[in-house]
C-alpha cells in the first residue's frame, strides 16, 4: 500500500484541485486507486473536482465538503485536503445514494445494490467510507438500512458533510459530480481488516430527562414541558444564562446525550424555536431518556486518544499506513485552538502513518464492539493496515 495526505489552502478553486494532484502525484510511485478529499464551501467544487480529476485522471475520486480540514501537518479553515491510497489488495468501489430526504432506505438501497462485496467474495473483510448531505437529515436512518441492505456484514464510517456550520448547503463528491440531498459510499473490500474507533469526552451533568415529544430535528418536550426550560433550568442551577436568540455559545458546552444502554449518543442543540422547541442537528426518540452533557478540552482529546487506540487495536498485529480522522464542528468551535490537541493525540499514535479529515456535521461509525449510528460530537477514526 501507498500513501499520502495532501493539503492546499489555494484560493482559487481550479488551482487547489491542481495543487493537490501535483502533491499526490509526486509523492506516490505510481498512480492512486482511490482520492478521498474534503473541501471548505468557499471553492467551487466542481471546478476544483475537475482539475483534481485531470491531473490524476486513473483515481476514483469521493469526498464532502467540510467545515475544518486537517492532516498529519495541517489544521486549519478554509483549505482542501485528500487521502490519496495506491493498495494492490483492496478493491474499492463508489456508489451514491439520491434522495435522501425523501426515503433514508431507498437511497440505502440503491447504494447496496452496487456494492461489490454483494458478488465478489475473494475479499473477508468489507468496509464503507460513507459521506452523507448533512442537512438532507436522517443520517441515523441511512446506517439502520445500510446494516440490514448489506446483512451486518460490512462496517461503516464517516460523517455528514459541512459548511463550517453556516447550516446553508452541504454536499458530497463522486468522481467530478457534486450532490445535495444524496449519500456517497466508498466501498473497501480488503485483505486485511480496517480498524474503527468511536469515542467522545463528554459526561452527564443533570437528572435524567424523558423526551415526550420529538419530531424530526425538533426536541418539542423534555418531561412533559417544553425542551428550552430544562435547558434555562440547568443554566441557572449553573449560575448561567441561556439567551434564546442566540443561545449557541450556551449549546456547545452543554449539548444531549441519549441514553443506549451502554454509553450516550450525542446530539447538538442548534436553535430554540418560538414555541420553546429545541432544533437539533440530529433526531432524538421520542421517550428516549436523555441528560445534558459537560466536557472539556483535555476530555475532548482523551477522546480522539481512545477512538485512535481503538482502531488501531482493531487492525491486529498491522502496522498503520493511512487514517481518516472525523469530529464534529461543534467540537471545533467549542475548543478554538486547543482542537489542535485532537489532531495531535491521533497523529501521535499512527506514527508515520498519512492522515486526513475533517469537521463534519456528524459522524457514523457502525462496526463492531463500537457504539452504532449517527453521533454529534463524537471522534471516530478508521486505519487502514499496511
Amino acid at each position: 500500500m501507498d500513501t499520502v495526505a495532501v493539503s492546499t489552502a489555494q484560493a482559487d478553486s481550479a488551482a487547489a484541485g491542481a495543487a493537490l494532484a501535483s502533491q499526490i502525484n509526486a509523492a506516490l510511485p505510481r498512480p492512486p486507486h482511490v482520492i478521498i478529499l474534503f473541501a471548505a464551501p468557499t471553492y467551487d467544487h466542481p471546478l476544483l473536482l475537475r482539475a483534481l480529476q485531470d491531473g490524476v485522471p486513473s483515481a476514483l475520486v469521493v469526498g464532502a465538503s467540510s467545515a475544518g480540514e486537517f492532516t498529519n501537518d495541517t489544521v486549519g479553515v478554509g483549505l482542501a485536503t485528500a487521502l490519496a491510497i495506491r493498495d494492490e489488495e483492496s478493491k474499492f468501489t463508489a456508489r451514491v445514494g439520491h434522495r435522501l430526504k425523501d426515503d433514508p432506505a431507498a437511497a440505502a438501497r440503491e447504494i447496496a445494490r452496487g456494492l461489490a462485496g454483494r458478488s465478489d467474495h475473494a475479499f473477508p473483510h468489507r468496509s464503507a467510507l460513507i459521506l452523507t448531505d448533512a442537512l438532507a437529515g436522517y443520517a441515523d436512518a441511512l446506517a439502520d438500512a445500510l446494516t440490514l441492505e448489506t446483512a451486518g456484514e460490512y462496517q461503516f464510517f464517516g460523517g455528514g458533510a459541512g459548511d463550517n456550520a453556516s447550516f446553508e448547503r452541504t454536499t458530497v463528491f463522486c468522481g467530478t459530480q457534486v450532490f445535495s440531498d444524496a449519500a456517497v459510499a466508498l466501498e473497501i473490500l480488503s485483505s486485511k481488516p480496517l480498524g474503527i474507533g468511536v469515542s467522545h469526552g463528554w459526561e452527564p451533568a443533570s437528572e435524567p430527562l424523558r423526551v415526550t415529544e420529538a419530531t424530526g430535528l425538533k426536541l418539542i418536550s423534555l418531561n412533559g414541558l417544553p425542551a428550552v426550560e430544562a435547558f434555562e433550568e440547568h443554566a441557572k442551577a449553573k449560575g448561567e444564562h441561556i439567551d434564546r436568540a442566540t443561545p449557541i455559545p450556551f449549546f456547545l458546552q452543554n449539548i444531549i446525550g441519549i441514553e443506549t444502554g451502554s454509553g450516550y449518543r450525542l446530539r447538538v442543540p442548534l436553535a430554540v424555536n418560538e414555541d420553546g422547541s429545541v432544533h437539533c442537528a440530529a433526531e432524538i426518540p421520542t421517550g428516549s431518556i436523555v441528560r445534558i452533557m459537560k466536557s472539556s478540552h483535555a476530555s475532548a482529546a482523551e477522546a480522539a486518544e481512545r477512538a485512535t487506540d481503538a482502531a488501531i487495536a482493531a487492525i491486529g498485529p498491522n502496522r498503520p499506513k493511512a487514517a481518516l480522522f472525523f469530529d464534529c464542528v461543534a467540537t471545533r468551535l467549542r475548543c478554538g485552538d486547543h482542537f489542535q490537541a485532537e489532531v495531535d493525540a491521533v497523529t501521535s499514535r499512527i506514527g508515520d502513518a498519512a492522515l486526513a479529515g475533517c469537521n463534519t456535521h456528524g459522524q457514523i461509525a457502525r462496526a463492531e464492539g463500537q457504539f452504532e449510528g449517527f453521533h454529534n460530537c463524537t471522534a471516530v477514526v478508521c486505519v487502514f493496515p499496511g
